[in-house]
């Protein structure tokens, strides 16, 4: 199967628009989550890890105690895919009630 392209600008913006939550940085989707310890965190980031397996598609990430930090790109495609914004949105719903159904640290 081949991999997705990098999203045009309108395609990008229009699906940021869809993940309120996540921002544009350096080129990358970023999310910064604050979860209550460490234990919480590490369970959110290994259920990410299932998801991103599943996917073949791997977050650049930073974990200390609870706080998670995401950032999102295709690398062979040198910019952000629909793989980049279909594994923010797993994200976000992972994390919702882990975090009482709000954004963390966004």
């Amino acid at each position: 199967m081949a991999r997705p392209k990098k999203m045009h600008a309108e395609e990008l913006s229009a699906a940021l628009a869809q993940l309120p939550l996540w921002t544009l940085v350096d080129g990358k989707l970023r999310r910064e989550l604050q979860f209550d310890d460490f234990v919480t965190a590490f369970g959110f980031m290994t259920s990410v890890a299932l998801v991103a397996e599943k996917m073949d598609h791997h977050p650049d990430w930073f974990n200390v105690y609870g706080r998670v930090v995401i950032n999102l790109n295709t690398h062979d495609a040198d910019g952000i895919t629909v793989l980049d914004t279909e594994l923010a949105a797993r994200v976000d719903a992972i994390a919702a009630p882990l975090l009482g159904g709000v954004g963390g640290l966004d």
